[in-house]
């Protein structure tokens, strides 16, 4: 079985966190094999995917959920990397309607100019399925200040289905779709008795986990009001109250899903956590 790889490459989310760097926003790298795909790729998804050994110039597909500068900043010179410093045309870019068309009075985030560059382009709306190498994609309904925003559910050939929620509330009929995910990933703003329109707090996280029941799930995308309450402290509460392992996520942080799941922090003296899901 060929494992897939997940680096949460930054774990902040929301304008005051983008803004003040307390945490990284630079998405997620997916490896699997020979395929690998950025997931939203803000403010410094360049540079801190070089710093990680994730040479942009090897990726095979760029991902924007939607069109909030969080998730799209870097997504053009990712685009650019891809395609070779734009010599070939290469790779998969796979986007909301936002980001390739504009609406709501925004103009789209990645230029007609960076979607010709690519070797295909995915227009994602709750629905649409996709493929980027042994990877397939689908695209599920978010409710967000986007109003063309979209969560994603993917699987790699023997390793299972994983979810990731991006920016969206727990709308009814939400964790119904996520249900049966080995790893959830869960994009969550504020801690609990916090909620927030358009995105997810810690109870909103709870209820989702309660209904999707995933095997594990990790925390991330966190605003400053959860960073302040403390994402450790957070996701210890998910686990008392759900009985699901959650891993709130670091800048760094390596998940690699085979027989087993295996989370791996930044730092060398960082002892690795295996969890039998």
């Amino acid at each position: 079985m060929e494992p897939l790889t997940i680096h949460l490459l930054g774990t902040g989310g929301g304008r005051h966190t983008m803004c003040t760097q307390r945490r990284k926003t630079a998405g997620i790298r997916l490896a699997h094999g020979g395929t690998q795909v950025h997931v939203d790729p803000g403010p410094g998804a360049l540079v801190h995917s070089i710093y990680a050994g994730l040479t942009p110039m090897r990726l095979d597909g760029v991902i924007v959920t939607h069109c909030h500068p969080d998730h799209y900043t870097d997504a053009e010179v990712l685009i650019e990397a891809m395609t070779g410093g734009t010599t070939r045309r290469h790779g998969v870019l796979a986007a909301a309607r936002s980001v390739l068309r504009g609406g709501d009075g925004i103009d789209p985030s990645v230029s007609r100019y960076h979607q010709g560059l690519a070797g295909r382009v995915e227009e994602l709306v709750p629905g649409s399925r996709f493929e980027i190498g042994g990877i397939s994609f689908e695209a599920i309904k978010a409710v967000h200040g986007d109003g063309d925003a979209v969560c994603l559910r993917l699987e790699a050939p023997g390793v299972g289905d994983l979810a990731y929620t991006s920016d969206t509330e727990a709308y009814p009929g939400l964790g119904e779709a996520l249900r049966g995910c080995r790893l959830l990933v869960l994009g969550t703003m504020w801690p609990r008795g916090s909620p927030l329109k358009g995105h997810l707090c810690t109870d909103d996280a709870l209820r989702l986990i309660k209904e999707a029941k995933p095997r594990c799930a990790v925390t991330t995308h966190f605003g400053i009001k959860l960073l302040n309450a403390d994402p450790a402290k957070e996701a210890a509460w998910l686990v008392e109250e759900s009985g699901v392992p959650v891993i709130p996520a670091v800048d760094g942080l390596t998940l690699t899903l085979d027989e087993k799941i295996t989370a791996r922090g930044p730092r060398k003296a960082d002892e690795p956590m295996t969890i039998d899901a």
